[in-house]
């Protein structure tokens, strides 16, 4: 059996690839790059940002793992206490993403200025592109995955066959505004985190075009922004009607933008704290955890930009790693999860002990397969050509996978 299994790897140069640089990274006592932050120090050299972002990341994963798919069911008799947990608090891990894109968004908008957005749309059209590519490479998966999954099991975690409507409305990341069944769990955040990323361009160039012709306004942009995240917190975020929109998502990203912002101020305590008491008002009105999370990882941020309260070294260099795979992991790891309990549904139905070991092997299968994803998605293997192709063979796939019947 060993020999079959290296002689495997050796005829698949892909995965002996991806293995090496796995265990390049994640074993090897090698030196990621980064350095005590202080101001002015670039926020994508911060550890905590990756870091955060990869604990984030896992536990949306294990938040999945336990609500969908029927091997949470049957190990749900072995810890039941831990499994309640799972499926109702770590989908807050969220905020996390939000206010971490929102900080690395300020560091780009304060160190380029005005010529970040000299042209609005193509900056947001390059933002599309880099989300798009490998979430329709990832949706691609999940519809032969779920094709796959439905001849071992019946169960509500397999998405419905879709139809071109529904596939057109992924492309276009409008599929919640739409009102089509998501093909796979966790791409709302795709949708959300473009909206978000276009709407504070569109301030920034906004306020640019504003300061031209009134130059006394300064600091317009945080101004906007500043007001954004108290209407979010106090009017949108209250009102489920608005959270398939930025707006109700905006009072997260906007405590990162303003983190990062403040991080660069004189007296950034006393800031610190105004932010932090508009907070908590939020939180007198109506207390959302999800805010409370929001808060913590927005002062974390700032605090260790500006101050390094926590070092580097703190930081695993594997977990740095898997931050940085984070975005491919989330994309990645439902389909996988799907094939894993599909095949463990079919074979070992009501073993509560071996499904169990699924979830633990279903988690380790979403790390590796999304390790190898994000070395395919974001390495030079992906040539022009073939991110032109991608949307095209999504909606192949989908229609072949709808007229078939699967």
């Amino acid at each position: 059996m060993r020999q079959i299994f290296f002689i495997f790897l050796d005829k698949t140069s892909f995965i002996r690839a991806g293995i090496a640089q796995l265990v390049e990274q994640l074993i090897c006592n090698q030196k990621v790059e980064g350095s005590t932050p202080s101001v002015g120090t670039s926020v994508s050299r911060i550890p905590l940002v990756d870091g955060i972002k990869a604990i984030a990341c896992l536990l949306i994963v294990l938040h999945h793992l336990a609500i969908y798919g029927p091997m949470s069911d049957s190990a749900y008799p072995l810890m039941p206490n831990i499994m309640d947990w799972l499926r109702e608090y770590p989908r807050m891990a969220v905020q996390v993403f939000f206010i971490a894109t929102g900080f690395l968004l300020a560091s780009k908008l304060i160190a380029s200025g005005s010529s970040f957005v000299i042209n609005p749309i193509q900056v947001i059209k390059k933002r599309y592109f880099r989300l798009i590519i490998p979430y329709l490479a990832a949706l691609t998966m999940a519809l032969w995955c779920a094709a796959l999954a439905r001849y071992w099991m019946t169960h509500d975690s397999i998405p419905s066959a879709s139809n071109g409507y529904q596939l057109l409305a992924h492309i276009f990341l409008l599929q919640d505004l739409l009102d089509q069944e998501a093909l796979s769990a966790g791409v709302w955040y795709v949708a959300i985190d473009f909206q978000l990323f276009s709407l504070t361009i569109f301030l920034f160039w906004l306020s640019d075009r504003i300061q031209q012709r009134c130059p006394y306004l300064k600091s317009l942009f945080w101004v906007l922004v500043i007001g954004l995240v108290i209407i979010s917190l106090f009017v949108f975020n209250r009102d489920n009607f608005w959270d398939e929109t930025a707006l109700y998502f905006f009072g997260s990203y906007g405590l990162g933008i303003l983190s990062y912002w403040i991080s660069n101020k004189k007296r950034p305590l006393l800031w610190f704290a105004i932010l932090s008491a508009l907070g908590v008002i939020a939180l007198l009105v109506d207390f959302r955890a999800r805010i409370v999370v929001a808060i913590v990882v927005m002062l974390l941020l700032g605090l260790t930009r500006r101050y390094g309260i926590l070092s580097d070294h703190l930081i695993p260099n594997f977990l740095i790693y898997l931050g940085r795979a984070s975005y491919a992991i989330f994309l990645i790891h439902f389909p996988l999860c799907l094939i894993v309990n599909a095949a463990f549904s079919h074979f070992f139905p009501d073993q509560a002990q071996i499904n169990l070991c699924g979830l633990f092997l279903a988690l380790g299968i979403s790390i590796f397969g999304g390790i190898l994803f994000y070395q395919w998605t974001d390495g030079p293997s992906l040539t022009n050509k073939v991110r032109l192709l991608m949307p095209a063979g999504f909606m192949v796939s989908g229609l072949l996978v709808a007229l078939g019947g699967y």
